[in-house]
């Protein structure tokens, strides 16, 4: 089977729910039938929103670095479990030679495969995700019609900061759900968890409903890539 590269630490919780859902999601009966996976949980990498915000550095060096080390290192393909350092994407697929599986675009396509193009999606994702449209670009693609918030785009903010990255869990998930809600009331009939800290959130928190998860849809992708077989 071909490796996997994973570009992490982006964040490192993000990381590790990624490296276990193609873990428990790869069918296997020992050892020698799983995937092996090399990580780089580079958690110098720069905050992607503050650097498409214009107040932070560029993650570019970093990013770039890591990929060259996975390939270094043995990788056959890239994966990264990071939606907004997908804006990023360009910049690390011209410095090398391996294919890179693009989170944002799979998870458009799963939408559409699975809800069709009649679907509604409301946009749940960092401020820098949100800018530069990374996901309404794809979805546009393909004629689904996309909300992102408008009222409470800071909730979310804060739930995916001072929640998750701060690993405080037990602050629970009403910001989430005010979020949620709004991007119903706005029309949404399915929510883009566009965030790996909200993938993660998912997991945590056990949330159930019509949510599309990014990191469970490249899991999937990166365990077929690799030629691994799906439970």
């Amino acid at each position: 089977m071909k490796t996997i590269g994973m570009i992490g630490g982006m964040g490192p919780l993000a990381t590790v729910h990624l490296f276990e859902r193609i873990v428990l999601r790869t069918k296997a009966e020992k050892d020698q039938d799983h995937i092996r996976i090399i990580i780089d949980n580079n958690t110098n990498i720069q905050d992607r929103t503050k650097a498409i915000l214009g107040y932070g550095e560029s993650p570019v060096k970093e990013l770039v670095g890591s990929a060259k080390m996975l390939e270094k290192s043995g990788a056959d393909f890239l994966i990264m479990p990071c939606n907004t350092a997908h804006y990023f994407i360009d910049h690390i697929k011209k410095n090398i030679k391996i294919p890179f599986i693009n989170m944002p675009e799979e998870a458009a396509k799963y939408t559409y495969d699975k809800y069709g193009g009649d679907a509604v999606v409301g946009i749940m994702a960092t401020d820098g995700t949100i800018k530069t449209k990374i996901y309404e670009n794809y979805y546009d693609e393909l004629g689904i019609k996309t909300v992102i918030p408008v009222k409470t785009q800071a909730l979310i903010m804060e739930f995916i900061y001072d929640v998750i990255k701060r690993g405080k869990y037990s602050l629970g998930t009403d910001l989430f759900f005010k979020c949620r809600d709004e991007l119903k009331e706005l029309g949404a009939t399915v929510f883009l968890l566009g965030c790996t800290e909200l993938s993660a959130a998912q997991y945590l928190y056990k949330l159930e409903g019509n949510y599309i998860n990014p990191m469970e849809v490249l899991a999937e992708k990166a365990i077929v890539f690799a030629g691994g077989e799906l439970n």
